[in-house]
C-alpha cells in the first residue's frame, strides 16, 4: 500500500472513529430515547426509516416489554455525597432499573449491587430486561470502600406502555435477490461491543449506495435480541425467499484478531464470502463454531428461519477482557480496527457481487449418455473430465462461486470452465442470481 492509499485509510478511519466518540455517551437500551437518539444520529449520514414495535406485541415466543428511560440516578451517603452517580458513567445503573427513591442501610443496599471480583477499576454492564428489579454498578474498589452508613437511592426511570424502535434502510440492486447487514444498538457505553458494529454498518452503507448493486441490500439497526425477533416477525416470509447472504456486525473496531462465526449451515454464500476475505486479508483469523453463538446469529440462523448469516468480527464478543465493562471504552477501539473491520466486511461483499453461482437444474444424478456427455470408450484423460463434471453438478448448489466450487472438487477454474459451458449447453446446470 503505497503512502497516499494508507493516508486514505486512516482519515477513513478517523472518520469512523469520530463518530463513535459522538454516540458513546449516550444511554442506550432496548427502547427508548437514547436508541431513538443514536438512530437519529446515523440517520444524519444515511437515509434510515424508522420503525416502532408497541409493547406488548407477541414476536414468536417473546413480548416486547415496557419502554424504559433514565433521567438521572445515584446513591448518596448520609454526608449528601453521591457514591454512586450515573451522570459520572452510564453503566452504573442496571439496564432496565425500575424508579426508586428510598433510604436504606448498606446491609440493604448491598443487595442492588453489581461488582467484578478481581477487576477492581472497571464497572460492569448489567440488564434486567424481563424481569422488574433495579441496581447499581460499580468497581470492585468503590464497593469494598462503602461505609456502614445509610444511603439515600434515587433512580429516576420510567416504564411505560411504548416501544422498541428500529432503523431500516433497503440499497435496491438490479436483482431483487438481498444480502442482509444486522447491527445492534442497544448497549449503553460500550464502544468495542455495540458502537464499532452501527458505526461500520452506516460507512457500508455509505459505500453500497456510491454505484449501482447486482444485488438488493436491507440494512438494519436493531435492539439485540428482541429486535431481531421483532423484526423476524414481520419480516421472516420475505426474508426467507430473497436473503441469499446476511452478516451479523458486532466488535469491529479493535486491532488485536479478526474472527469468523460461521452460520449454522456452515456452507452457505455469506460462509464462503468470509472465509475467502478473511484468508485473502488476514490468513491468521481465528475461526468459531456456531456453539460458539451469543448475538443475534442466534435468532437469524434459528431452526425455521434458516438464514445465511454469519459474523465477520475484529476481537469476537465475550473473548476480551474488557467485554461488558467500562474498560471497553474508547481507548479500545481505534481507527485503524474500524477501518479493518469495515474492509474485511466490503472485501465479503465485493465476492459475492462478483462470483458467479451455478446450480444443477435435475434432481439425483442426471443421465450423462443420452445427452453425449459419457464417452463410449474411457480413457485416462475422458476418465479425469467426466470426474470432474460429476463433481461439479453434485457441488453446484448454488452456495460456492465458481473459486469456491473449483476449492471444492480440486479442479482449476480454467479446467472447469469449458465443461460447466457444456453442462449449460445441455440444459444440467443454471446460473444463478
Amino acid at each position: 500500500m503505497d503512502t497516499h492509499d494508507k493516508n486514505n485509510e486512516m482519515n477513513f478511519g478517523e472518520e469512523m472513529y469520530a463518530l463513535v466518540e459522538r454516540l458513546y455517551p449516550i444511554c442506550r437500551s432496548i427502547s427508548g430515547q437514547g436508541l431513538r437518539q443514536t438512530l437519529e444520529i446515523l440517520k444524519e449520514r444515511i437515509p434510515l426509516e424508522m420503525h416502532e414495535v408497541p409493547s406488548g406485541t407477541k414476536v414468536f415466543d417473546w413480548v416486547v416489554p415496557k419502554e424504559w428511560n433514565i433521567k438521572d440516578a445515584w446513591a448518596a451517603n448520609s454526608k449528601g455525597e453521591r457514591v454512586i452517580d450515573f451522570k459520572k458513567n452510564n453503566l452504573h445503573v442496571v439496564g432496565y432499573s425500575v424508579p426508586v427513591d428510598i433510604k436504606i442501610p448498606l446491609a440493604e443496599l448491598q443487595k442492588h449491587l453489581y461488582s467484578l471480583e478481581g477487576e477492581p477499576d472497571a464497572i460492569p454492564y448489567v440488564t434486567s430486561y424481563y424481569q422488574e428489579n433495579w441496581g447499581f454498578c460499580v468497581t470492585e474498589n468503590a464497593h469494598m470502600a462503602l461505609q456502614d452508613d445509610t444511603y439515600h437511592v434515587h433512580i429516576g426511570s420510567e416504564l411505560k406502555e411504548g416501544s422498541i424502535t428500529y432503523g431500516e434502510y433497503v440499497i435496491p440492486g438490479r436483482s431483487k435477490k438481498e444480502i442482509l447487514l444486522s447491527t445492534y444498538v442497544c448497549h449503553p457505553s460500550l464502544a468495542n461491543d455495540n458502537l464499532s458494529g452501527p458505526v461500520v454498518a452506516t460507512f457500508l452503507a455509505k459505500w453500497l449506495a456510491l454505484e449501482p448493486r447486482r444485488y438488493t441490500y436491507r440494512i438494519i439497526f436493531i435492539p439485540e435480541t428482541i429486535g431481531a425477533l421483532a423484526y423476524l416477525a414481520r419480516r421472516l416470509g420475505h426474508l426467507k425467499k430473497y436473503v441469499i447472504a446476511g452478516f451479523n456486525l458486532t466488535c469491529m473496531g479493535d486491532d488485536r484478531a479478526y474472527s469468523y462465526l460461521p452460520s449454522r449451515n456452515g456452507a452457505t454464500r455469506a460462509d464462503y464470502a468470509a472465509l475467502y476475505a478473511l484468508t485473502l486479508l488476514h490468513p491468521d483469523f481465528i475461526r468459531y463454531s456456531f456453539l460458539d453463538r451469543a448475538s443475534d446469529e442466534r435468532q437469524y440462523c434459528a431452526p425455521g428461519v434458516d438464514l445465511p448469516v454469519v459474523s465477520i468480527m475484529r476481537s469476537k464478543y465475550g473473548t476480551f477482557p474488557e467485554y461488558h465493562t467500562s474498560h471497553d471504552d474508547l481507548s479500545l477501539v481505534t481507527p485503524s480496527g474500524l477501518y479493518g473491520g469495515y474492509e474485511a466486511l466490503r472485501t465479503a461483499i465485493e465476492y459475492i457481487e462478483k462470483n458467479t453461482y451455478y446450480h444443477t437444474s435435475v434432481l439425483g444424478e442426471p443421465q450423462l449418455g443420452k445427452r453425449g456427455l459419457y464417452p463410449n470408450v474411457s480413457t485416462a484423460g475422458t476418465r479425469a473430465e467426466i470426474k470432474a463434471m460429476m463433481n461439479i453438478l453434485a457441488y453446484a448448489d448454488g452456495t460456492r462461486g465458481i473459486d469456491d466450487l473449483s476449492v471444492a472438487i480440486k479442479v482449476s477454474v480454467d479446467e472447469m470452465i469449458p465443461i460447466i459451458e457444456r453442462l449449460k449447453k445441455e440444459g444440467l446446470l443454471q446460473e444463478d442470481e
